[in-house]
């Protein structure tokens, strides 16, 4: 792998690391039912909150900062 996806990967994870601190939940809304009858259209959608652990995001942070620290082996 190249160095420099590598070093992308590790920002990557820290700033998925800390947006996971700083929010903690994150949500979307899923449609779970369409009806059609003649002219009339019926629709349900649920909101769905996700918690993100705060270890979570720690985990994530230091991940990132192994990958751009740790010295990478290379075959010569």
């Amino acid at each position: 792998m190249n160095m420099n996806a590598i070093r992308i990967i590790g920002i990557v994870l820290i700033i998925v690391g800390v947006a996971a601190l700083a929010y903690g939940r994150f949500s979307y809304t899923k449609d779970t039912h369409d009806a059609k009858i003649g002219k009339l259209e019926l629709s349900v959608k649920d909101r769905e909150t996700v918690h993100i652990p705060p270890w979570a995001g720690w985990v994530s942070i230091g991940v990132g900062v192994l990958v751009l620290v740790a010295p990478l082996s290379r075959k010569v």
